[in-house]
């Protein structure tokens, strides 16, 4: 295959500094652009030659999608907020002024959803083990520190806060023995997801430093990254210096017997249409390793049946597998990009009912939530009472998976905690003595 000019240029990141000259590409007024540099103040802003030059339609932004995906826009958070962050702005304000009102605006956007500090940080000789998040009895997720950043930065990404740089946001190990040691310690972990950020913003040299030791440990059967580098940077896997060598690790883990599993994120089917997109996922396929296809329903960028029923069949066609849709998680800029979970199901079900069996691996629409991945099943009415139909693909109680529960059907609901139990008094993840009057 002949590369063209953009397959064998090296990596160029735009960050906050290159913001407003790329804004004004877009066409934006003066106003607009400070409104979107407020925005970039509380939200990170990162993205690269490949995006901006091959995949952003710029006649059709700021409407465009791919724009959309990566670039803040000037509503995205409160009115109240961003006007002050403008007007700090415009004022030339001192730094850290304008970074203590970031930080208060960052405050208010549940930078770790679903108990991610709380409930999901394991402990060692009764210490917290950091970079290590363990929510599901088989798998744990590890963050390793030089992958903690991405291509390009989604406007939607629930693990924003990683990319602000307050550290006591900030999921991140290098420590892999103590990683090593975990797992050993846990032999009911049988899945390691490398996750980020990006795993694959490492060069071949680190993340081999993270991978290697987990082949060793019989217990595993599976390691998976997390990542959107097929996406934003293709080139990571054909002309990068490394390519080559990465997919020999690759092959490693394979021959060492572990199902090696890219968790892959297209969110629209514009990231796909590329022949370096082509061109990676068979040289990842060649190496014997698996893609599963995921992505959050985003409003204004895929919350179209066609679009998604279009992606799962272009995903299989190449040889990957449609996965997951989920739910916009509760963190960030929520209201911005949730489609209700009534609309999402619609979504959804237009979608699944319009492919074949083989792309129906697929699930969702899914919330990753605090007690587990719940599963929108659908819409019905019982004993006369409308209802939503849920049930969990994973739960931190494993007895919980599987089973259907039932929620009142409410149109504006756009997450879990939005929904109140039906057909029952409380549902099944709620403790009993909630319910006791205080």
């Amino acid at each position: 295959m002949i590369l063209n000019q953009v397959g064998t240029r090296r990596f160029k990141a735009y960050t906050s500094k290159h913001l407003d000259e790329l804004l004004q590409r877009a066409g934006l007024s003066d106003e607009s652009r400070l409104k979107v540099r407020a925005v970039a103040t509380v939200l990170p802003f990162r993205t690269n030659a490949y995006v901006v030059d091959e995949l952003i339609d710029w006649s059709a932004a700021p409407d465009d999608p791919i724009y959309r995906l990566v670039f803040p826009q000037e509503d995205m958070l409160p009115e109240a907020d961003v006007a002050r962050l403008a007007d700090l702005l415009k004022a030339e304000a001192p730094n850290a002024e304008i970074q203590a009102e970031a930080n208060r605006v960052r405050a208010q956007l549940n930078p770790h959803p679903a108990g991610q500090k709380e409930l999901n940080v394991p402990t060692m000789d009764d210490e917290p083990v950091p970079g290590m998040q363990h929510k599901y009895p088989e798998t744990v997720l590890f963050f390793p520190k030089q992958g903690q950043t991405c291509h390009a930065y989604c406007t939607y990404c629930f693990r924003w806060a990683q990319f602000v740089g307050d550290a006591d946001l900030k999921f991140a190990s290098d420590d892999i023995d103590q990683m090593v040691s975990y797992i050993r310690h846990h032999p009911e972990v049988t899945s390691v997801l490398i996750t980020g950020g990006d795993a694959m913003i490492m060069g071949e040299p680190v993340i081999r430093r993270y991978i290697e030791p987990l082949l060793g440990l019989e217990q595993l059967e599976s390691i998976r990254i997390g990542t959107k580098a097929l996406a934003y940077w293709p080139q990571r896997f054909t002309t990068d210096p490394d390519a080559d060598s990465t997919l020999g690790l690759f092959e490693e883990v394979v021959n060492a017997g572990k199902n090696l599993a890219f968790m892959a994120h297209f969110t629209h089917p514009r990231e796909l249409e590329s022949p370096l997109v082509e061109s990676a996922v068979r040289r990842i396929l060649g190496s014997g390793a698996t893609i599963r296809t995921q992505a959050p329903l985003i409003r204004s960028i895929n919350d179209d049946p066609a679009v998604w029923s279009g992606m799962w069949r272009r995903q299989l066609r190449m040889g990957m597998i449609p996965y997951y849709m989920f739910v916009e998680r509760d963190t960030g800029p929520q209201d911005y990009f949730a489609v209700p979970l009534a609309r999402a199901y619609e979504v959804f079900r237009d979608a699944y009912s319009s492919v074949s069996g083989l792309c129906r691996t697929v699930r969702g629409p899914s919330m990753s939530a605090t007690p587990g991945k719940v599963c929108v099943d659908g819409v019905t009415e019982i004993a006369g009472e409308r209802v939503f139909m849920l049930h969990f693909i994973q739960s931190r109680d494993p007895s919980l998976v599987g089973r259907p529960f039932f929620a009142r059907y409410d149109p504006t609901a756009v997450w879990l905690t939005d929904l109140r139990p039906a057909l029952a008094d409380r549902f099944p993840f709620e403790p009993a003595e909630a319910l006791l009057p205080a």
